[in-house]
């Protein structure tokens, strides 16, 4: 009996499944040892604003950090003048739920507000004033034991 070769063609559940495939073994490319540093990421690699302050046209301190992954927060440190603050953080996490806060009883005063849960892809937008100049810690509580915390810097 002849031998008979079947081909299956490429339709769309094969193509979505060629494309998480795809996706997966890309991710695999940039671990920690691809000379990008202390946590970098790709999308703020392509998204220069992410670390800038900048002021808004009401006069407020803005910046936006964002929550990758790899337990970093990016970036790590940021400095802002006395004054009001609004602060984005983005969840770029695949997989991670992140938090926003500033460490409880660390740096020259304490700052209430606080970000409770970024899901994968959220993102929320806290508003504060800034008073005394110094360093204020912040962290996600979720990983603190993993070393996720950065410092907002009040330079006057």
């Amino acid at each position: 009996m002849p031998r008979t070769t079947r081909r299956l063609a490429a339709g769309p559940g094969t193509r979505a499944a060629a494309a998480v495939v795809a996706a997966v073994l890309l991710a695999g490319c940039g671990g920690a040892g691809d000379g990008g540093g202390s946590g970098s990421s790709s999308s703020s690699a392509s998204d220069p604003a992410v670390g800038t302050v900048t002021t808004a046209p009401d006069g407020v301190q803005e910046v936006t950090i964002e929550t990758p992954d790899d337990y970093v927060f990016l970036p790590e440190t940021f400095t802002v003048a006395p004054g009001r603050v609004r602060l984005t953080v983005r969840n770029t996490a695949e997989q991670m739920v992140h938090n926003f806060r500033f460490t409880p009883g660390q740096g020259p005063a304490q700052i209430e507000e606080e970000i409770p849960v970024l899901q994968p892809g959220e993102s929320d937008t806290i508003e504060f004033e800034v008073g005394p100049v110094g360093d204020y810690p912040f962290d996600c509580s979720f990983h603190l034991q993993l070393g996720q915390v950065g410092t907002m810097t009040v330079a006057g």
